[in-house]
Protein backbone atom coordinates (compact mmCIF):
# COMPACT_ATOMS: atom_id res chain seq x y z
CA UNK A 1 0.00 0.00 0.00
CA UNK A 2 2.97 2.44 0.78
CA UNK A 3 4.44 1.94 -2.18
CA UNK A 4 1.37 3.11 -4.60
CA UNK A 5 0.66 6.13 -2.46
CA UNK A 6 4.09 6.97 -2.66
CA UNK A 7 3.86 7.01 -6.60
CA UNK A 8 0.76 8.75 -6.61
CA UNK A 9 1.95 11.53 -4.06
CA UNK A 10 5.40 11.89 -6.17
CA UNK A 11 2.67 12.63 -9.30
CA UNK A 12 0.69 14.95 -7.76
CA UNK A 13 3.81 16.91 -6.30
CA UNK A 14 5.86 17.25 -9.40
CA UNK A 15 1.93 18.37 -11.15
CA UNK A 16 1.84 21.41 -8.56
CA UNK A 17 4.87 22.11 -8.54
CA UNK A 18 5.37 22.44 -12.12
CA UNK A 19 2.10 24.14 -12.42
CA UNK A 20 3.47 26.91 -9.59
CA UNK A 21 6.63 27.41 -11.81
CA UNK A 22 4.62 28.31 -14.96
CA UNK A 23 2.45 30.73 -12.88
CA UNK A 24 5.45 32.29 -11.48
CA UNK A 25 7.37 32.62 -14.97
CA UNK A 26 4.29 34.30 -16.43
CA UNK A 27 3.56 36.88 -13.73
CA UNK A 28 7.56 37.78 -15.31
CA UNK A 29 5.78 37.71 -18.23
CA UNK A 30 3.26 40.26 -17.35
CA UNK A 31 5.90 42.67 -15.42
CA UNK A 32 8.28 42.51 -18.60
CA UNK A 33 5.22 43.38 -21.11
CA UNK A 34 3.71 46.44 -18.22
CA UNK A 35 6.58 47.82 -18.64
CA UNK A 36 7.05 47.72 -22.58
CA UNK A 37 3.59 49.79 -22.82
CA UNK A 38 5.34 53.07 -21.59
CA UNK A 39 7.86 52.30 -24.28
CA UNK A 40 5.48 52.20 -27.03
CA UNK A 41 3.69 55.38 -26.26
CA UNK A 42 6.35 56.58 -26.45
CA UNK A 43 8.09 56.03 -29.36
CA UNK A 44 4.80 56.83 -30.78
CA UNK A 45 5.67 59.99 -29.76
CA UNK A 46 9.16 60.38 -30.94
CA UNK A 47 7.49 58.95 -34.19
CA UNK A 48 5.19 62.56 -34.30
CA UNK A 49 8.06 64.67 -33.14
CA UNK A 50 10.75 63.59 -35.00
CA UNK A 51 8.41 63.79 -38.14
CA UNK A 52 7.52 67.49 -36.95
CA UNK A 53 11.52 68.33 -36.94
CA UNK A 54 12.11 68.03 -33.57
CA UNK A 55 15.76 66.10 -33.45
CA UNK A 56 15.91 65.78 -29.51
CA UNK A 57 13.77 62.70 -28.44
CA UNK A 58 10.65 62.72 -25.41
CA UNK A 59 11.53 62.93 -22.03
CA UNK A 60 9.16 60.22 -22.05
CA UNK A 61 11.64 58.09 -23.89
CA UNK A 62 14.08 58.24 -22.03
CA UNK A 63 12.09 57.39 -18.83
CA UNK A 64 10.76 54.25 -20.69
CA UNK A 65 14.06 52.80 -21.97
CA UNK A 66 15.60 52.70 -18.08
CA UNK A 67 12.39 51.24 -16.98
CA UNK A 68 12.61 48.77 -19.52
CA UNK A 69 16.20 48.10 -19.29
CA UNK A 70 15.72 47.59 -15.48
CA UNK A 71 13.13 45.00 -15.93
CA UNK A 72 15.42 43.21 -18.39
CA UNK A 73 18.73 43.11 -16.34
CA UNK A 74 16.30 41.20 -13.72
CA UNK A 75 14.32 38.92 -15.89
CA UNK A 76 16.07 39.37 -19.38
CA UNK A 77 17.79 36.24 -18.87
CA UNK A 78 15.47 34.31 -17.56
CA UNK A 79 12.84 35.26 -20.35
CA UNK A 80 15.46 35.33 -22.93
CA UNK A 81 14.95 38.58 -23.78
CA UNK A 82 17.89 40.01 -23.09
CA UNK A 83 19.57 40.25 -26.86
CA UNK A 84 16.21 41.43 -28.59
CA UNK A 85 16.15 44.01 -25.79
CA UNK A 86 19.47 44.90 -26.75
CA UNK A 87 19.37 45.01 -30.57
CA UNK A 88 15.74 47.42 -29.77
CA UNK A 89 17.84 49.72 -27.80
CA UNK A 90 20.44 49.92 -29.91
CA UNK A 91 18.36 50.94 -32.91
CA UNK A 92 16.90 53.20 -30.68
CA UNK A 93 19.76 55.06 -29.79
CA UNK A 94 20.40 55.71 -33.98
CA UNK A 95 17.29 57.43 -34.32
CA UNK A 96 18.60 60.62 -33.66
CA UNK A 97 20.74 60.35 -36.28
CA UNK A 98 18.34 59.88 -39.37
CA UNK A 99 17.33 63.28 -40.14
CA UNK A 100 15.88 64.94 -43.57
CA UNK A 101 13.97 62.94 -45.45
CA UNK A 102 10.31 62.17 -43.94
CA UNK A 103 9.68 59.46 -45.55
CA UNK A 104 13.40 57.86 -44.27
CA UNK A 105 12.76 58.97 -40.59
CA UNK A 106 9.19 57.30 -40.95
CA UNK A 107 11.06 54.30 -41.84
CA UNK A 108 13.44 54.07 -39.24
CA UNK A 109 10.83 54.50 -36.44
CA UNK A 110 8.84 52.12 -38.22
CA UNK A 111 11.88 49.83 -38.09
CA UNK A 112 12.28 50.21 -34.29
CA UNK A 113 8.26 49.61 -33.34
CA UNK A 114 8.28 46.43 -35.47
CA UNK A 115 11.37 45.19 -33.27
CA UNK A 116 9.53 46.73 -29.95
CA UNK A 117 6.02 44.26 -31.18
CA UNK A 118 8.81 41.30 -31.63
CA UNK A 119 10.05 42.24 -28.23
CA UNK A 120 6.23 41.68 -26.42
CA UNK A 121 5.79 38.48 -28.89
CA UNK A 122 9.48 36.76 -27.22
CA UNK A 123 7.96 37.91 -23.93
CA UNK A 124 4.35 36.00 -24.72
CA UNK A 125 6.56 33.21 -25.73
CA UNK A 126 9.16 32.31 -23.47
CA UNK A 127 6.92 33.19 -20.20
CA UNK A 128 4.25 30.60 -21.02
CA UNK A 129 1.95 33.51 -21.13
CA UNK A 130 0.82 32.36 -24.80
CA UNK A 131 0.33 29.16 -23.63
CA UNK A 132 -1.67 29.99 -20.62
CA UNK A 133 -4.86 27.57 -19.98
CA UNK A 134 -8.15 29.76 -18.39
CA UNK A 135 -9.71 31.43 -20.82
CA UNK A 136 -9.88 35.04 -19.22
CA UNK A 137 -6.03 35.10 -18.81
CA UNK A 138 -5.43 33.66 -22.48
CA UNK A 139 -7.50 36.32 -23.60
CA UNK A 140 -6.06 39.03 -21.43
CA UNK A 141 -2.82 38.13 -22.42
CA UNK A 142 -3.31 38.41 -25.87
CA UNK A 143 -5.01 41.93 -25.02
CA UNK A 144 -1.97 43.13 -23.57
CA UNK A 145 0.83 41.71 -25.35
CA UNK A 146 -0.91 41.94 -29.17
CA UNK A 147 -3.82 44.06 -29.40
CA UNK A 148 -3.09 47.32 -27.71
CA UNK A 149 0.52 47.46 -28.71
CA UNK A 150 -0.16 46.69 -31.86
CA UNK A 151 -3.17 49.35 -32.35
CA UNK A 152 -0.95 52.28 -30.38
CA UNK A 153 1.13 51.99 -33.08
CA UNK A 154 -1.02 51.94 -36.49
CA UNK A 155 -2.77 54.88 -34.79
CA UNK A 156 0.69 56.84 -34.44
CA UNK A 157 1.56 55.26 -38.26
CA UNK A 158 -1.97 56.27 -39.27
CA UNK A 159 -1.85 59.82 -37.99
CA UNK A 160 1.53 60.67 -39.38
CA UNK A 161 1.07 59.12 -42.36
CA UNK A 162 -1.69 61.27 -43.24
CA UNK A 163 0.24 64.32 -42.55
CA UNK A 164 2.93 63.05 -44.90
CA UNK A 165 0.52 61.94 -47.96
CA UNK A 166 -1.05 65.63 -47.38
CA UNK A 167 2.43 67.09 -48.04
CA UNK A 168 4.13 64.91 -50.22
CA UNK A 169 4.26 65.20 -53.97
CA UNK A 170 3.07 62.77 -56.55
CA UNK A 171 5.65 60.79 -56.56
CA UNK A 172 5.80 60.00 -52.44
CA UNK A 173 2.17 60.47 -52.47
CA UNK A 174 1.43 57.38 -54.14
CA UNK A 175 3.93 55.79 -52.10
CA UNK A 176 3.19 56.22 -49.18
CA UNK A 177 -1.33 56.14 -49.75
CA UNK A 178 -1.04 52.47 -49.83
CA UNK A 179 0.56 52.90 -46.51
CA UNK A 180 -1.80 54.90 -45.20
CA UNK A 181 -4.64 52.38 -46.31
CA UNK A 182 -3.08 49.70 -44.40
CA UNK A 183 -2.54 51.54 -41.17
CA UNK A 184 -5.92 52.80 -41.26
CA UNK A 185 -7.39 49.32 -41.95
CA UNK A 186 -4.65 47.61 -39.03
CA UNK A 187 -6.45 50.05 -36.68
CA UNK A 188 -9.56 48.93 -36.91
CA UNK A 189 -8.23 45.25 -36.88
CA UNK A 190 -6.56 46.21 -33.69
CA UNK A 191 -9.40 47.44 -32.24
CA UNK A 192 -11.86 45.07 -32.78
CA UNK A 193 -9.85 42.29 -31.43
CA UNK A 194 -8.82 44.16 -28.50
CA UNK A 195 -12.73 44.56 -27.61
CA UNK A 196 -13.45 41.17 -28.50
CA UNK A 197 -10.43 39.55 -26.23
CA UNK A 198 -11.71 41.97 -23.57
CA UNK A 199 -14.89 40.86 -23.54
CA UNK A 200 -14.65 37.35 -24.13
CA UNK A 201 -12.41 37.61 -20.69
CA UNK A 202 -14.87 39.27 -18.82
CA UNK A 203 -17.38 36.48 -20.16
CA UNK A 204 -15.43 33.85 -18.49
CA UNK A 205 -13.44 34.79 -15.43
CA UNK A 206 -14.43 34.49 -11.79
CA UNK A 207 -12.48 37.95 -11.45
CA UNK A 208 -15.61 39.84 -9.41
CA UNK A 209 -13.31 43.64 -10.60
CA UNK A 210 -12.86 43.13 -14.16
CA UNK A 211 -15.92 43.40 -15.64
CA UNK A 212 -16.52 47.27 -14.14
CA UNK A 213 -12.59 47.78 -14.69
CA UNK A 214 -12.61 47.47 -17.80
CA UNK A 215 -15.24 49.29 -19.20
CA UNK A 216 -14.34 52.83 -18.40
CA UNK A 217 -10.40 52.30 -19.71
CA UNK A 218 -11.83 50.21 -22.90
CA UNK A 219 -13.95 53.50 -23.70
CA UNK A 220 -11.44 55.90 -22.63
CA UNK A 221 -8.97 54.21 -25.40
CA UNK A 222 -11.63 53.70 -28.46
CA UNK A 223 -12.47 57.42 -27.86
CA UNK A 224 -8.92 58.29 -28.31
CA UNK A 225 -8.81 55.97 -31.02
CA UNK A 226 -11.63 57.39 -32.62
CA UNK A 227 -10.64 61.31 -32.30
CA UNK A 228 -7.20 60.88 -33.82
CA UNK A 229 -8.61 58.90 -36.91
CA UNK A 230 -10.89 61.96 -37.33
CA UNK A 231 -7.82 63.91 -36.99
CA UNK A 232 -6.09 61.93 -39.97
CA UNK A 233 -9.18 62.56 -41.67
CA UNK A 234 -8.38 59.97 -43.96
CA UNK A 235 -9.16 61.17 -47.93
CA UNK A 236 -8.54 64.07 -46.86
CA UNK A 237 -6.62 66.95 -45.35
CA UNK A 238 -5.75 66.37 -41.53
CA UNK A 239 -5.90 67.99 -38.44
CA UNK A 240 -3.02 68.56 -36.74
CA UNK A 241 -4.64 70.25 -34.20
CA UNK A 242 -6.86 67.40 -33.12
CA UNK A 243 -4.56 64.65 -34.10
CA UNK A 244 -2.18 66.63 -31.21
CA UNK A 245 -4.83 65.87 -28.66
CA UNK A 246 -6.04 62.95 -29.65
CA UNK A 247 -2.02 61.60 -29.13
CA UNK A 248 -1.89 62.75 -25.92
CA UNK A 249 -5.52 61.70 -24.69
CA UNK A 250 -4.62 58.13 -26.34
CA UNK A 251 -1.42 58.06 -24.62
CA UNK A 252 -2.58 58.08 -21.37
CA UNK A 253 -6.09 55.97 -22.09
CA UNK A 254 -2.93 53.24 -23.19
CA UNK A 255 -1.40 53.79 -19.73
CA UNK A 256 -4.23 53.66 -17.65
CA UNK A 257 -6.00 50.24 -19.71
CA UNK A 258 -2.48 48.32 -19.90
CA UNK A 259 -2.70 48.33 -15.79
CA UNK A 260 -6.07 47.56 -15.44
CA UNK A 261 -5.12 44.58 -17.23
CA UNK A 262 -1.88 43.76 -15.63
CA UNK A 263 -3.53 44.24 -12.47
CA UNK A 264 -6.24 41.91 -13.36
CA UNK A 265 -4.15 39.36 -14.80
CA UNK A 266 -1.67 39.53 -11.83
CA UNK A 267 -4.48 39.04 -9.77
CA UNK A 268 -5.38 36.02 -11.36
CA UNK A 269 -2.11 34.70 -11.32
CA UNK A 270 -2.02 35.28 -7.65
CA UNK A 271 -5.44 33.22 -7.23
CA UNK A 272 -4.09 30.40 -9.01
CA UNK A 273 -1.09 30.31 -6.64
CA UNK A 274 -3.30 30.18 -3.64
CA UNK A 275 -4.90 27.46 -5.56
CA UNK A 276 -2.07 25.33 -6.04
CA UNK A 277 -0.57 26.01 -2.03
CA UNK A 278 -3.99 24.56 -1.44
CA UNK A 279 -3.79 21.69 -3.18
CA UNK A 280 -0.10 21.22 -1.84
CA UNK A 281 -1.78 21.14 1.89
CA UNK A 282 -4.22 18.66 0.92
CA UNK A 283 -1.66 16.37 -0.67
CA UNK A 284 0.43 16.56 2.43
CA UNK A 285 -2.10 15.66 4.64
CA UNK A 286 -3.20 12.55 2.48
CA UNK A 287 0.26 11.26 2.36
CA UNK A 288 0.30 11.95 6.14
CA UNK A 289 -2.99 9.87 6.22
CA UNK A 290 -1.36 7.13 4.00
CA UNK A 291 1.80 6.40 5.21
CA UNK A 292 -0.36 6.73 9.42
CA UNK A 293 -2.38 3.53 7.85
CA UNK A 294 0.57 1.51 6.69
CA UNK A 295 2.44 2.05 9.88
CA UNK A 296 -0.66 1.08 11.83
CA UNK A 297 -1.31 -1.78 9.54
CA UNK A 298 2.15 -3.00 10.23
CA UNK A 299 2.45 -2.37 14.44
CA UNK A 300 -0.74 -4.17 15.07
CA UNK A 301 0.73 -7.68 14.51
CA UNK A 302 3.67 -6.24 16.23
CA UNK A 303 1.79 -5.43 19.29
CA UNK A 304 -1.08 -8.59 19.52
CA UNK A 305 -3.80 -6.10 19.81
CA UNK A 306 -5.41 -8.09 16.74
CA UNK A 307 -4.54 -11.68 17.79
CA UNK A 308 -6.96 -14.10 16.28
CA UNK A 309 -9.51 -15.28 19.48
CA UNK A 310 -10.29 -18.75 19.99
CA UNK A 311 -13.48 -19.97 21.03
CA UNK A 312 -12.42 -22.84 24.38
CA UNK A 313 -13.71 -26.42 24.29
CA UNK A 314 -16.13 -27.05 26.87
CA UNK A 315 -14.57 -29.10 30.20
CA UNK A 316 -15.59 -32.68 29.84
CA UNK A 317 -14.17 -33.48 32.97
CA UNK A 318 -10.72 -34.33 34.06
CA UNK A 319 -10.16 -38.22 34.23
CA UNK A 320 -8.59 -39.71 37.56
CA UNK A 321 -5.35 -41.79 36.68
CA UNK A 322 -4.67 -43.12 39.58
CA UNK A 323 -3.55 -46.85 40.32
CA UNK A 324 -4.97 -46.85 43.70
CA UNK A 325 -7.57 -49.68 43.96
CA UNK A 326 -9.51 -48.17 46.85
CA UNK A 327 -9.72 -44.65 45.13
CA UNK A 328 -13.32 -44.32 43.89
CA UNK A 329 -13.47 -44.26 39.97
CA UNK A 330 -15.96 -41.81 38.89
CA UNK A 331 -15.72 -41.99 35.41
CA UNK A 332 -16.17 -45.85 35.92
CA UNK A 333 -19.84 -47.54 35.35
CA UNK A 334 -21.99 -48.31 38.69
CA UNK A 335 -21.67 -51.72 40.41
CA UNK A 336 -25.33 -52.98 38.85
CA UNK A 337 -24.31 -51.70 35.61
CA UNK A 338 -20.93 -53.52 35.23
CA UNK A 339 -19.98 -56.81 33.35
CA UNK A 340 -20.17 -59.61 34.74
CA UNK A 341 -16.40 -60.48 35.87
CA UNK A 342 -14.96 -63.90 34.43
CA UNK A 343 -16.97 -67.11 34.83
CA UNK A 344 -20.14 -65.70 35.97
CA UNK A 345 -23.15 -67.41 34.87
CA UNK A 346 -24.49 -65.37 32.44
CA UNK A 347 -26.14 -67.52 29.70
CA UNK A 348 -27.53 -64.14 27.46
CA UNK A 349 -23.58 -63.57 27.39
CA UNK A 350 -23.14 -67.44 26.60
CA UNK A 351 -25.52 -67.48 23.75
CA UNK A 352 -24.20 -64.02 22.21
CA UNK A 353 -20.62 -65.86 21.97
CA UNK A 354 -21.97 -69.09 20.39
CA UNK A 355 -23.61 -66.86 18.00
CA UNK A 356 -20.17 -64.73 17.01
CA UNK A 357 -18.96 -68.62 16.43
Amino acid sequence: MLVPATILFASVWGTISDKRDSTELEKRGVEYISALAPLVSALAEAQSSALAGVSAAPGSLGAAVNSVAAVDQRLGIELNTRERWTGLRAKMDQLSKVTGNPVAVFEAHVEVTDLALALYSSVRNNSHLIRDPDNDLSHLQQALGVDLPEAVIQVSRMGDLSQLVATADTKVRAQLTPQFGAAVESVNSAVGDLTDNLQAAVDDTSSVTLSGNLVTGLDSFRRGVESLTRGANPGGTPNTATMATAQSQLQTSLSNLSGIVSREMTSLLDKRLDDLDTDTIVALVSATAAVLLVAAAMVTPLTGTGRRIFVPVPDKGTRDLSVDPTAPDSGRAEADTRAPAYGEANPTRREQSGALR
